[in-house]
């Protein structure tokens, strides 16, 4: 009985290996950890130069409440 389990699990396990080849393996795994990772980076710099500029505007008020309005010429 102990032998056909060992041969199921080896038969289940080249099925898997095969299935896994298949389905492009681990350039397509690279492929998706390469394009994640360029979407997380572009949303992480869209997002802080949102952020520095919300600063920006936020520093620019504080400084015209401080010093007062600035005159028009």
């Amino acid at each position: 009985m102990g032998t056909v389990t060992l041969i199921i699990a080896i038969v289940a396990l080249i099925i898997a290996i095969a299935a896994y080849y298949r389905t492009g393996g681990v350039a397509a795994l690279k492929k998706q950890v390469e394009d994640l990772t360029n979407a997380g980076e572009a949303r992480v710099s869209k997002t802080s130069d949102s952020l520095r500029d919300k600063a920006a505007d936020a520093l620019g008020k504080a400084e015209d409440t401080v010093r007062g309005h600035k005159e028009t010429k």
